[in-house]
């Protein structure tokens, strides 16, 4: 499947020359699904990075995407969830067109917010057009208790209202929350069941309908977005973390884990470690010392000793295989 999209910043600066250079528009789900086909035919890496996911997480990924899914992460801490969703950006095109002038990712082919079909209809074919990467297009939100409607959907700004004298319902007199203002992009919300269940409430429109609702008005917003979600395990299956509407909404739900061999796991650890390269006569860890650090993470995950619900984090292998190798240099 061919890829309509350049590398660096195509020369189209205007919607006329735009539509005259052949660009059509795709959801951000299709764009992520046809990389993704194009991808696995040239046999190219998925997601560089994640290792010992291979055969179990990845491709349940894949087929999310493939299916044009939102989906949830489900995992302890330190399985590589975050790491995993943000590499995602790499299935989407590498520049994509929006409107300028307009501080909301927006579709100049198939425009969704109406400051961009004022604009549009005011300049028609001159309507200028800039381009954004695939790493402007990815937006996080960790869930925490004090997270309001506002900051994920908007609110009614009362200096507009008041300063143009518009109607409460107008679409101009809102002041939009991270979720629009990821518009054509991915948008990630990690530890989900940490959100109050009156503000995942406000999350059932756009996961259903790809609309938003302010305050009980009617605004409707087609957004283009995908989403996806973390949670731990434990937090998602407890009664009451998770509203009941919500979890049918999510798409596709896959579980993650810890590093299943010590091949694996020590892989990570030398990936993740921030351990300067070799330098003659500097610091040199043996290979059975490793080994001992990773074995300790791996014993303490079958301890009862442990809080198997709260996980013990491959962060812990890093931070010892670090430990080691500056004891080493300090004796040296």
């Amino acid at each position: 499947m061919p890829n309509n999209q350049p590398t660096a910043p195509p020369d189209p600066r205007t919607l006329g020359e735009l539509r005259a250079n052949g660009y059509r528009h795709r959801t951000v789900k299709e764009e992520a699904r046809e990389n993704l086909i194009r991808k696995m035919r040239a046999g190219e890496t998925i997601f560089p990075g994640i290792i010992g996911y291979d055969r179990t997480v990845i491709p349940q990924v894949q087929r999310a995407v493939l299916a044009q899914h939102d989906f949830i992460l489900l995992g302890l801490r330190g399985q590589a969830k975050t790491r995993l969703i943000r590499s995602l950006t790499g299935l989407l095109d590498p520049y994509i067109p929006i409107v300028d002038s307009i501080d909301i990712p927006d579709d100049p082919m198939e425009p969704a917010f109406g400051v961009t079909r004022r604009v549009i209809g005011e300049k028609g074919d001159d309507t200028p057009i800039r381009w954004i990467s695939r790493e402007e297009r990815f937006q996080e939100k960790l869930a925490t208790p004090d997270v309001s409607v506002a900051d994920l959907i908007g609110d009614i700004d009362p200096v507009k209202v008041m300063s143009r004298r518009l109607e409460l319902s107008d679409e101009s007199a809102i002041h939009y929350g991270i979720i629009p203002r990821s518009n054509r992009g991915i948008f990630a919300f990690n530890e989900l069941p940490d959100l109050q269940p009156r503000i995942q409430v406000s999350l059932l429109n756009i996961l259903e309908e790809n609309d938003i609702q302010i305050r009980g008005f009617p605004v409707r917003i087609p957004l283009d977005l995908m989403i996806v979600f973390t949670a731990n395990p434990e937090d998602y299956t407890n009664r009451g973390s998770i509203i009941t509407p919500l979890k049918d909404r999510i798409d596709a739900q896959i579980l993650t884990h810890y590093p299943r061999t010590l091949e694996e796991a020590m892989e990570i650890t030398v990936q993740e470690s921030r351990i300067p390269d070799f330098e003659e006569g500097g610091a040199i860890v043996p290979d059975y010392m490793r080994e001992i650090a990773e074995q300790i993470a791996f014993e303490a995950r079958e301890s009862e000793y442990v809080d198997q619900g709260s996980g013990v984090s491959q962060r812990l292998a890093i931070s010892l295989y670090e430990t080691l190798h500056s004891a080493v240099e300090h004796r040296m």
